[in-house]
């Protein structure tokens, strides 16, 4: 079976496919040209890649983008990111895909499933379950560093915690991992979860405290 980051990749690419250019997504009001320029981007320019997450080279990214929209039709965009990373890009080998692309797959894929009028979570395997709760442990202290309340993270498929931030008082966030995920990178509007614990960080909490 191929991984979940290539099969996150497939699906989303048909998506972007059948919903062409100018269909909303979850960030942050890009477009969904935007979203696959910045997918291209990330793979083929590791500079520009850096400046997605490093506020100061921000510009980079945004200008890297918008030149690649106007260089390239919006059908060959999603087909460059449905081939994968350029023989080039460090992201090229199989553990590092899998490594570093199936969470940014799957987030991206439900940031276009969900932004559209009709939705419903999906169900993944516990193999893929695993995968993305396993990543979203490694990147908790990266997701949660903007929290201004103590998040703590609870399967609700099997018995498992994992801390997203630290501090009181504490909100306790139970769902399964891939609906976690979306919270984690804050997603939290669209998220099948239920929030719980202390009225006052349940009150405080936004999802713009969550992410990159």
């Amino acid at each position: 079976m191929a991984s979940l980051a290539r099969r996150e990749r497939a699906a989303l690419c048909d998506l972007l496919d059948q919903v062409g250019p100018d269909a909303p997504t979850l960030c942050g009001g890009w477009s969904t040209h935007d979203l696959t320029a910045h997918l291209v981007l990330r793979e083929a320019s590791p500079l520009a890649a850096i400046g997605i997450v490093v506020p100061q080279l921000e510009q980079v990214a945004d200008r890297g983008m918008e030149r690649l929209k106007e260089a390239r039709p919006y059908g060959d965009l999603v087909q460059r990111v449905r081939e994968g990373p350029p023989w080039y890009s460090p992201m090229r080998p199989g553990k590092v895909d899998r490594a570093v692309n199936a969470m940014e797959f799957y987030v991206h894929h439900e940031d276009v499933r969900r932004a559209g009028a009709e939705w419903s979570p999906r169900e993944l395997s516990a193999r893929d379950q695993h995968a993305l709760w396993s990543r979203t442990r490694l990147m908790s202290r990266m997701l949660g560093r903007g929290a201004t309340v103590g998040i703590e993270l609870v399967r609700t498929d099997e018995t498992a915690s994992a801390r997203l931030a630290g501090g009181e008082p504490t909100l306790v966030v139970r769902g399964v991992p891939s609906e976690l995920a979306l919270f984690a990178y804050g997603r939290g509007a669209v998220a099948d979860v239920e929030l719980a614990g202390d009225a006052d960080a349940v009150a405080s909490f936004t999802d713009s405290q969550l992410g990159f």
